[in-house]
Parts: structure tokens; C-alpha cells; sequence
């Protein structure tokens, strides 16, 4: 089935519960949400996903969200999206991509590394210091950031 991605005008309670899916502090999302561009993917009338992405400097995007519904994922839409916020920021007049994920993350790390995103930094203890709660992720205690970037063809 085809899937639509398209710019979101009004952030919903499912919209919502996608970005707190992808990261679990209302209050880290409320810091970049103002800022960002959200795009949502829609099959036929169903939300299957949806990604933030906030320009950081005049050349350089970040990916600051990215989720797909449970029972959507494993089937390309993250992949979709994602290539979608390649061309978007190429358009932009971006020339580097970036992305920050849990070190327990394997499933993202695998597909940002599929895309072509390059390991280029880890920020210790960034989910220790910046949240109240533990996230326990594949059965592990999340402490660190992995970022990743990309680098746009001129």
C-alpha cells in the first residue's frame, strides 16, 4: 500500500503518543517542538509514523524524532521517512544530516547505519543526566547518546 508522507499542521494525542514513543520526556520534546518541522506518514487513513526535523544552522538538519506504530514497523516506513528527511533537507540546502539515539538502540542504530549515517560521537551519560526515570531498553539501563550524521552530496 502506498504511503503518504505530508507536513502536520496541528499536533494530536496520536501524534503525541508516536513522539513519546520515540522518546519518553514530554519536556525534552517541548524544547525542540516549536522549532521543528514534523512530518507524519499516512497509510490509506491510518497514522503510521511520523519524524521532527529542526535545522540546526543554515546547512545542517537534525533529526530530533522518529517513530513508526508498533504494529507498522518492520515494513519500510521508517526507511520511507527517513529518506524522506534526506531529500527534504537536501532541498533545504543542507549538506549533513544528523541524528542522536540510545546506545541500547540496535534496531535504529542498524537502520541509520543501513542509510548511511556514520557513527561520529557518543555523549556519556546523556539519558542519565537529561531524564528522571531509567528507560530500560532491550532489557538494559540507557545511559548513553550515539550520534550519527550524514554527509548530502553537494
Amino acid at each position: 500500500m502506498p504511503i503518504t508522507i505530508r507536513p502536520v499542521d496541528c499536533i494530536t494525542d496520536q501524534h503525541w503518543q508516536l513522539l513519546l514513543a520515540a522518546d519518553p520526556s514530554q519536556a525534552m520534546i517541548l524544547r525542540y517542538l516549536d522549532q521543528a518541522h514534523v512530518f507524519e506518514a499516512y497509510r490509506e487513513a491510518h497514522l503510521c509514523g511520523l519524524i521532527a526535523l529542526v535545522e540546526q544552522t543554515t546547512n545542517r538538519i537534525e533529526i530530533m524524532n522518529l517513530a513508526v506504530t508498533p504494529a507498522d514497523q518492520g515494513q519500510g516506513i521508517g526507511t520511507r521517512l527517513l529518506t524522506f528527511a534526506l531529500n527534504w533537507a537536501e532541498q533545504c540546502g543542507a549538506i549533513r544530516v544528523e541524528i542522536g539515539t540510545g546506545s541500547t538502540s540496535f534496531e535504529q542504530l542498524y537502520l541509520y547505519q543501513k542509510m548511511g549515517f556514520r557513527v561520529v560521537a557518543v555523549v556519556p551519560n546523556f539519558f542519565l543526566d537529561h531524564y528522571d526515570e531509567p528507560i530500560v531498553e532491550n532489557k538494559l539501563v540507557l545511559k548513553d547518546m550515539i550520534r550519527l550524521a550524514l554527509e548530502l552530496k553537494p
